[in-house]
């Protein structure tokens, strides 16, 4: 039986690395954004936009991910700031997943910027693991103009942890044997899954370090963290994680995800993540030519809590306004009102490519309004990118109009060459 060797795909600094390489690449600017002071923001001018994607003289800085970009302007008053573009994003994402499948068919979008490819089986890979990662991560630089990083190990939990190593544009591994000398060392909020307030906890405790909370007493971490005590006390040593799924498998219904830069505390908030997922599903599923019955929602607690809920709709529907009133709904009866959530999905399910309508409150002259106002929304967004048109509400938003992580990365829309 082969070893199983899992490669995680990195990019480093992702929004930031993608617009530079298109503006060296296509657009022949001089001045390539990772090697000065540089971010991606939102509104250069709006006070909450915050910082997406920082190149490493920025760090140099102390400019972090998620801060507020006035704070970052304060540290570097020559800060170079660019706005994202989503729809180039998207297109760099393709192409790096493309890259991927011709190097192993079983390639699993994690997110936008990141993917697990399970190379199990292949001669090179598994002779010489690092040498045949050190050839892919060159022909991503050579062929698509950025850099990644790749982790190696025999599950998907450890070869993350292997890419968070060293950056940029390293080669990691972290297998079993490994984990004591290159994991165990780290501070435990270097763990995959360990947030600020999870790390306070576990300070609290006394536990500082991977290694700590890999010995600690489990009964007592259940205790005082519940299912995510044992989630990272397993995670700490090394277990967790799924197989490598192909998602060239039929596509049993349409889901999409996304996870909030903040926890979501009040209704409005998490109504309106849940419109821009309705509104990526609800795209898909009139692409394909299909409608569903189903639909469920998940949420995520901030304590990594999971629950989900689902209710069957009226008809068959790929209407994004009814997709979404239905949303809203199950949401509304799964939520307490209470937790902080960090996570929301929606999935629907029953698909089908002629699926049957039934008349109700969404029928006659309204519904063909809708279907209307969908197909010309989606027209728009074909021509022109994703983020040509969009919902008032999310003018100036923190919210994508479009939302979700690796969903998001699957579609296609207006592309430009990277």
């Amino acid at each position: 039986m082969n070893k199983k060797i899992i490669y995680h795909v990195d990019v480093n600094s992702a929004f930031l690395s993608w617009t530079a390489a298109y503006q060296v690449g296509v657009l022949g600017k001089r001045v390539d954004l990772r090697n000065v002071p540089a971010v991606i923001a939102g509104d250069k001018e709006a006070r909450r936009s915050i910082v997406l994607a920082k190149s490493i003289p920025a760090k140099a800085y102390g400019i972090r991910t998620g801060e507020p970009l006035f704070e970052a302007k304060g540290k570097c008053p020559h800060l170079i700031v660019e706005r994202p573009d989503y729809d180039l994003y998207v297109e760099a994402s393709r192409r790096l997943i493309a890259l991927l499948r011709e190097f192993t068919p079983i390639v699993e979008q994690y997110s936008i910027d990141e993917a697990y490819a399970d190379v199990t089986g292949m001669d090179e890979a598994c002779a010489a693991p690092v040498a045949a990662a050190e050839k892919l991560k060159e022909r991503i630089k050579t062929e698509l103009g950025f850099t990644v990083n790749i982790g190696i190990s025999s599950n998907k939990l450890l070869s993350k942890m292997a890419g968070d190593f060293l950056k940029p544009d390293k080669v990691h591994t972290l297998f079993p044997r490994e984990i004591e000398e290159k994991m165990w060392p780290l501070p435990v909020r270097d763990l995959f899954l360990v947030g600020p307030a999870t790390e306070r906890k576990l300070r609290a405790f006394g536990i500082n370090t991977i290694g700590e909370l890999a010995k600690a007493d489990l009964p007592f971490l259940k205790a005082h963290l519940k299912k995510q005590g044992e989630v990272i006390w397993n995670y700490a040593n090394g277990r967790g994680y799924d197989d490598v799924t192909d998602e060239a498998a039929l596509n049993k219904g349409y889901g999409n995800s996304a996870t909030t830069p903040f926890d979501v505390t009040d209704r409005a908030t998490a109504h309106r993540v849940l419109l821009s997922l309705c509104e990526t599903v609800g795209m898909r599923m009139r692409r394909d030519g299909q409608t569903g019955a189903v639909m469920t929602v998940s949420i995520r607690s901030n304590q990594f809590a999971d629950k989900s809920r689902q209710a069957q709709m009226m008809s068959h529907t790929n209407v994004t306004g009814e997709l979404y009133h239905y949303a809203c709904r199950v949401f509304d009866d799964l939520w307490d009102r209470k937790t902080p959530l960090r996570q929301l999905g929606v999935h629907v399910a029953r698909v089908d490519r002629d699926g049957c309508r039934q008349f109700n409150i969404w029928d006659g002259q309204k519904y063909a309004r809708l279907e209307k106002l969908d197909a010309a929304v989606d027209a728009i967004r074909e021509k022109f990118g994703e983020e040509s048109i969009c919902r008032a509400c999310f003018i100036g938003d923190v919210f994508s109009p479009m939302g979700g992580g690796l969903s998001k990365s699957r579609r296609t829309g207006v592309t430009k060459p990277v």
